[in-house]
């Protein structure tokens, strides 16, 4: 996924998986073989607490030795005052997603990467199935070509469970930022996750068999993996 040369932006929303993230490639780059350099970029939502999150996510950045960039947007107000969407993750994915791949470029940076997991697979191949009628998700490695940056997903094949062990385990080395979101546990995200538990109890495999589907049919599809897109969608 990381090149010899790459200059690669973590997209730092504050949580557990970006956090994590970010710890684990920092230390990556002290012994990984192919030099690289790490900028790490917040897109602040516009939400309360953006000032505690600016000073926790910069002091956090300073212990790892990462530049860190604090980028202010409107996007809660587009999202829910202006355009008061019915469906308002996918608008809010897509703003972030761009604002984030702009910033990466102007920092000089030909990759961007995301911490989406392997439960994010699963819950987003769902998704498509239930609400789009088709089966999609989004691939390890991404090629924009408006934007000319790569998306990588280095926690791809890690699981959320092991995401919070690892967070748990480190204590208060990785911080994770309160979300304000009024949609954190109402959104279409959320449900199709209560429906996977749900599922799970009568069928322990199912996470490994729709992980192996996207594999198998979305990804082999796709150059190993490689998508070339000028635009992800998003839930």
């Amino acid at each position: 996924m990381i090149q010899d040369g790459d200059r690669v932006c973590v997209g730092l929303s504050g949580g557990k998986d970006s956090s994590a993230m970010l710890a684990v490639l920092a230390y990556l780059k002290r012994f990984y073989p192919k030099k690289f350099e790490l900028e790490a970029v917040h897109i602040s939502l516009g939400f309360a607490n953006k000032e505690e999150t600016r000073e926790a996510l910069q002091k956090y950045c300073d212990s790892l030795g990462v530049h860190f960039t604090f980028v202010e947007s409107s996007i809660a107000e587009v999202v829910f005052d202006i355009r008061k969407e019915s469906n308002p993750c996918a608008l809010c994915a897509n703003l972030r997603r761009g604002a984030l791949n702009d910033h990466a470029a102007r920092l000089g940076c030909n990759v961007v990467a995301l911490a989406h997991h392997k439960d994010d697979v699963i819950e987003t191949a769902m998704l498509s199935l239930s609400y789009e009628g088709r089966f999609y998700c989004f691939s390890p490695n991404t090629w924009l070509s408006r934007s000319r940056v790569s998306v990588i997903r280095p926690f791809i094949y890690v699981t959320e469970g092991e995401i919070k062990a690892f967070v748990r385990e480190q204590g208060d080395a990785i911080p994770v930022v309160t979300n304000l979101c009024p949609m954190d546990k109402t959104s279409k995200r959320s449900q199709i996750k209560d429906t996977i538990k749900m599922l799970e109890n009568d069928n322990h495999d199912i996470r490994r068999n729709i992980f192996g589907a996207v594999k198998r049919d979305v990804w082999a599809r796709s150059n190993d993996g490689v998508r070339d897109i000028s635009r992800e969608s998003g839930q």
